[in-house]
């Protein structure tokens, strides 16, 4: 099971990113461009989800395309999610605490590839570092 603690760890780990907030939840960035954020379900969310909304923390993640989104969600509903908020939008939600670190870690560095500078993560990846721990 991740927590924040992972969530902030994993993400500052990677170059450029910043902590923040947005929408007054906690956010990670990387020049200005959310890549993995704080997102409680709203109202709208819970009425839509019905009993299979989350009652858990909720990690909004960036995605390459809604494919990404689709498929992530087609493989694991128990940990992946979303709500008519993000139609059209690749992001996906993600039960914080359904999903285990190393999954999380994949995540949150593919986030951050999808919303980083090109140049930055190519140099990155160059580097050999796919792991937000290295």
């Amino acid at each position: 099971m991740a927590t924040w603690a992972d969530v902030r760890r994993l993400a500052l780990a990677l170059p450029g990113a910043v902590e923040g907030t947005s929408y007054g939840g906690q956010a990670w960035k990387v020049r200005d461009k959310a890549f993995v954020w704080e997102r409680p379900l709203r109202r709208a969310d819970v009425a839509h989800l019905g009993d299979a909304a989350p009652h858990g923390p909720v990690l909004g993640v960036a995605v390459a395309d809604e494919g990404v989104k689709h498929a992530l969600i087609a493989d694991d509903p128990a940990v992946y999610l979303t709500t008519p908020h993000f139609d059209g939008y690749a992001v996906v939600l993600v039960r914080l605490d359904a999903v285990d670190v190393p999954e999380l870690a994949e995540l949150v560095t593919e986030a951050w590839l999808a919303k980083a500078p090109k140049r930055l993560a190519q140099e990155h990846l160059a580097a050999g570092r796919t792991d937000p721990a290295t």
